[in-house]
């Protein structure tokens, strides 16, 4: 009996993988919420181009940046306390393997092996791998796949200004007369595909994340139109 393909992918890089995919819809979901409530705010005051592109411009860099920057000190930090655990792991398995060896044991029977089977398992990961071994069984660490602040900081950078890109173009090249709207239906339905998306991701129903994700757009951009109409009337 032939036994049926089975396409799904294994690998210790998947949920990392996933995650990045997920910070970068993430990324362009805030890219495309600031940036729209941004110049449909400043679209609420006036309709001149040049002052809707400054306005938006300067939304997309000081966001993008931001993402950045943010995103950068956030990893370097977490890759800090993973290269700290590790080497607080090295030393250990230098100056007491046998505790590690019984811990590492402790662990693998914690995860549902019997106590002998454990401890055999344990002892042929120590002596294929210790340290990786206790990186991954005990702090869920890959050695040779810790996270990077410079990747972080340019995937962030990049889906914040591909994301924030759309209501700038939206709000900038159409007519005076129907830039508003079609900003609006843009920014809709970019963020309906970003909810979905990230509901996908997460094998999550996709509705109700549509609908929170558009919901929350279009209260952003209700909301920032209202205050720059109202200061555009009290300047005029």
């Amino acid at each position: 009996m032939q036994t049926p393909e089975h396409d799904e992918a294994h690998g210790g890089g998947l949920g990392s993988r996933l995650n990045w995919l997920r910070a970068a819809v993430l990324g362009a979901n805030d890219g495309i919420v600031s940036t729209a409530g941004l110049v449909v705010g400043v679209a609420g005051a006036t309709q001149d181009r040049a002052t809707l592109l400054t306005a938006g411009l300067a939304g997309l860099l000081a966001g993008s940046m931001s993402m950045a920057a943010g995103e950068y000190v956030s990893v370097s930090t977490q890759r800090d306390s993973e290269k700290a655990a590790l080497a607080l792991e090295r030393r250990e398995l230098a100056t007491a393997p046998q505790a590690e060896l019984v811990e590492l044991t402790d662990l693998l029977e914690g995860k549902g092996l019997e106590r002998q089977l454990a401890r055999e398992v344990a002892e042929q990961l120590t002596e294929h791998d210790a340290l990786r071994a206790h990186a991954e069984v005990e702090l869920g660490i890959d050695p040779d796949e810790l996270t990077n602040p410079w990747h972080a900081a340019a995937a962030s950078f990049l889906a914040f200004t591909a994301g924030a890109l759309l209501p700038l173009l939206a709000i900038v090249l159409p007519p005076a007369a129907h830039r508003l709207w079609i900003t609006v239906v843009a920014v809709l339905v970019a963020l309906a595909v970003c909810g979905w998306s990230s509901a996908r991701l997460g094998s999550a129903p996709p509705g109700r994340a549509v609908l929170r994700n558009a919901g929350g757009g279009a209260l952003a951009m209700a909301v920032t139109y209202a205050a720059g109409t109202l200061l555009g009337a009290v300047g005029a």
